[in-house]
């Protein structure tokens, strides 16, 4: 389980197809997509809506549910590919090693539930810790996602709490068995952009302090450039760039990237925008699938799929301009 650069990966993704097969045809939402994370490191996923991402994730914990199937790849973790393991043992691995952290954190709490009960849960669950222990464990967990005064608040119900602070909750949920991968899937959109800060800030401690590896999905550039060390660009079930944060964001090279970039950059009182829109998966254009969008496609982009180029160490683009074959 090497990565791309030689380092060990934590977690290695390699032709990973998550197809959903419904009465109007095939929807490729995950098309052979290949990504490595390495121990302590904050990847970050980012692409449109409808991009595969959130499949992705939902992929790597094997919670993909009919019409939806893995249809191929490797998801190798712990000397482990988590395809071919029985589900009872999958079943150890989701919150216990692997843990995610889902968009919406109101309809993934149990409102009848108070929020201590429900972290003490994962812990007796997974760790077979006595209640005591476990209480004295998740009161910790609240003091260090910041959640003020937590042994009153371990009595709380959800209701009780903010939409920033429910999020909290939910990281103290997802830290509970101390994994060593973090998936977190639009943790801030729902928030303001002070609160999404605070919750930014907090992934970045958590990684400092548990050399946690962090896989954070988003649509948000703004977010990424705060904090990825690396990242992979989606587009319509697949990747179009993956590298550093900095080689990606500072020398951007498939026009998907590039267009993302200047989206978010335009100060122009007209909003740069990407012509057209993401195609329906379940009739993709033929070749390159970012093609009829693109201001710069040749005729090989409309017959042909391009495979990745290495531009620098740790720098890939899937693009005929730089070779893609």
């Amino acid at each position: 389980m090497d990565s791309e650069n030689g380092d060990k990966a934590i977690l290695s993704v390699s032709g990973l197809r998550t197809y959903f097969f419904t009465k109007n045809g095939t929807v490729k939402a995950v098309d052979d997509i290949s990504f490595d994370l390495r121990k302590g490191e904050i990847l970050c996923i980012v692409g449109e809506s409808g991009s595969g991402k959130t499949v992705t994730a939902l992929s790597l914990l094997r919670l993909i549910e009919p019409p939806g199937r893995i249809v191929e790849g490797k998801i190798m973790f712990e000397e482990k590919n988590l395809l071919d393991i029985p589900i009872s043992e999958m079943q150890k691995i989701r919150g216990n090693r692997i843990a995610m952290i889902f968009q919406d954190p109101h309809s993934s709490l149990n409102p009848v539930l108070t929020i201590g009960e429900q972290i003490t849960e994962a812990m007796t669950a997974h760790r077979n810790l006595a209640k005591s222990e476990a209480k004295a464990q998740t009161i910790e967990l609240l003091r260090l996602v910041e959640i003020p005064e937590p042994e009153r608040r371990f009595h709380e119900y959800p209701h009780q709490f903010s939409g920033g602070m429910k999020q909290r909750v939910m990281v103290a949920m997802a830290l509970a068995c101390e994994p060593s991968v973090l998936i977190a899937d639009e943790p801030t959109t729902a928030l303001d952009l002070t609160i999404q800060a605070q919750i930014l800030d907090l992934f970045m401690e958590l990684r400092k302090k548990f050399s946690m590896s962090i896989i954070y999905i988003t649509h948000d550039l703004g977010v990424v450039s705060e904090l990825a060390d690396r990242i992979a660009v989606m587009y319509g079930g697949r990747i179009m760039e993956k590298g550093r944060r900095d080689d990606v964001l500072k020398n951007p090279l498939h026009p998907y990237t590039r267009g993302l970039i200047d989206c978010l950059l335009s100060e122009s009182e007209k909003l740069a925008s990407i012509p057209g829109t993401i195609p329906n998966l379940i009739d993709l254009p033929e070749g390159c699938i970012f093609h009829p969008r693109c201001i710069s496609a040749m005729d090989i982009c409309r017959t042909e799929r391009p495979g990745s180029s290495k531009i620098e160490t740790e720098h890939y683009v899937y693009c005929f301009r730089y070779g893609g074959r």
